[in-house]
């Protein structure tokens, strides 16, 4: 085959046209940006959909975290002890004396 020959030129520009055209479609489909023509970055547009998950993913971490917040207050009550618990239930209906029912329930333990 001859370099000068059209079929070689025919050649080399169609399989630097279909890895051009690979890898943009490689990029897209993983969300990088995409390059133009002159080596500028044209970036990926966010759709609604897109948006819409990342407020759901927002949403779903805030109500996580409460979740998590009484889960640790279920395990606590769980391990403590059953006067301990009584104890602070008590406090808390007799508006608040916690520490002084609590030395209270210990010096009757002892």
């Amino acid at each position: 085959m001859d370099w000068g020959d059209p079929g070689f030129v025919m050649a080399i520009i169609a399989i630097s046209t279909i890895g051009w055209l690979t890898n943009n479609w490689i990029r897209a489909r993983h969300g990088y940006a995409l390059e133009d023509e002159w080596g500028g970055k044209t970036p990926r547009a966010e759709d609604k959909a897109h948006k819409a998950l990342v407020e759901e993913n927002a949403e779903l971490r805030t109500q996580l975290g409460r979740v998590s917040e009484r889960l640790h207050v279920l395990e606590r009550i769980a391990t403590d002890s059953s006067v301990n618990v009584a104890t602070q239930i008590e406090a808390l209906r007799d508006g608040g004396k916690v520490e002084a029912l609590l030395t209270a329930r210990e010096k009757e333990l002892r």
